[in-house]
């Protein structure tokens, strides 16, 4: 199924490797710390628990290296990672809505001071506007936090 370098691949074999590649198995976070736990007991070699797991030796040492570097740099106080893409939702979703609030409070305000002929008293409407946004701050707990 190899070619040398410069020969076309044949339409069937380019067929074939696409439906491999396709129909690959994704392994979940959980399934790859199971594997390298189980292969760190050293109950089986590492060549049976690959052939029983169905991968190869090269893809167990790499998870076994990611997992074991990543406990070091927990181990060390590293604890800062990127964060998941729903979490960044969640956190915009939070932001904007949070924006919104402190928004609905200062149209409230200006409302409040504003005077008959549409003109407010900026320096009262000022000062409860920050008023406003310390007792948000103090009062404001993450989501996660709840």
């Amino acid at each position: 199924m190899r070619q040398k370098p410069g020969t076309k691949q044949s339409l069937g074999e380019k067929v074939v490797k696409d439906i491999r590649r396709a129909t690959r198995k994704q392994y979940s976070v959980e399934e790859k710390i199971r594997i390298v736990l189980d292969g760190l007991k050293g109950e089986d070699s590492i060549a049976e628990l690959c052939r029983r797991d169905g991968i190869a030796q090269s893809l167990y040492y790499g998870w076994s290296k990611e997992f074991l570097a990543a406990g070091k740099k927990r181990l060390t106080g590293d604890t800062a990672r990127a964060a998941r893409s729903n979490e960044v939702k969640d956190l915009r979703r939070e932001a904007r809505d949070l924006k919104e609030v402190v928004a609905e409070q200062a149209l409230g305000v200006l409302r409040r001071y504003a005077t008959s002929d549409g003109v407010c008293d900026l320096l009262q409407a000022s000062s409860k506007l920050r008023g406003i946004a310390r007792s948000l701050r103090a009062s404001y707990v993450p989501q996660g936090q709840k």
